[in-house]
């Protein structure tokens, strides 16, 4: 099912159906600030799920979307001073920051093989809306299949994944059509010099340029 998702009205209307869904271990397909990404609750059930209708090894992990530093701290993970940094100068917006900590409140299948976990402070005024009002992270993943392009709107997400949709295991929430737009910049932060993973909506030079000694 599509469901509207372009005003805070939207939001507050579907917040608790949205809730209620993931703590189901179902999944959701939703705007962000570059692509349209899928998600789940950061449970077993939920992340099974999303492993499954993305055609991944469950063993790989998934990054995590907060409304705020509020709820990054509640999770456990930890800032180092390079990414206490970034975080100032790039968030909310596209830059997924990997982070140590954690420990008995996320499952340690989120980490990857640096032991970090990948989290995003989203730009995207309504979903942050969204996630703060589900009180938890939700993980996020693009909306597509391996060597498939994300699907720039909710209209193409049914084409993409149609069983899931169809059997109402697959929320989407439709906040129109997307740019154009880069998936999201990932710095590694788990040791005491950042580390650039991936070169995306911001280039390394604007990294450096706005945090020094302390960018990647």
């Amino acid at each position: 099912m599509i469901v509207p998702f372009r005003t805070e009205r939207d939001v507050d209307a579907v917040a608790l159906r949205v809730a209620n869904h993931l703590r189901a271990g179902k999944l959701l397909a939703y705007p962000t600030e570059t692509v349209y990404g899928l998600g789940s609750d950061a449970s077993d059930a939920g992340l099974d799920a999303l492993a499954r209708l993305k055609r991944r090894p469950p063993t790989k992990p998934f990054l995590l979307i907060v409304s705020g530093l509020d709820m990054l701290t509640a999770s456990g993970l930890a800032m180092t001073p390079a990414a206490r940094v970034l975080a100032k100068e790039f968030w909310p917006g596209p830059l997924t920051l990997v982070l140590r900590g954690g420990e008995g409140r996320l499952p340690d299948r989120l980490r990857g093989p640096e032991g970090g976990i990948a989290v995003r402070w989203t730009s995207h005024a309504l979903l942050a809306r969204l996630v703060s009002a589900i009180g938890d992270p939700i993980t996020s993943t693009s909306a597509n299949v391996p060597g498939g392009a994300p699907s720039a709107g909710a209209t193409g997400v049914p084409g993409i994944f149609p069983d899931a949709v169809e059997s109402g295991d697959l929320l989407v929430l439709d906040g129109g059509v997307l740019g154009n737009v880069p998936p999201s910049t990932l710095v590694d932060c788990t040791g005491p010099v950042a580390r650039l993973v991936r070169e995306g909506a911001i280039p390394r030079t604007e990294l450096r340029a706005r945090a020094g000694s302390l960018a990647p």
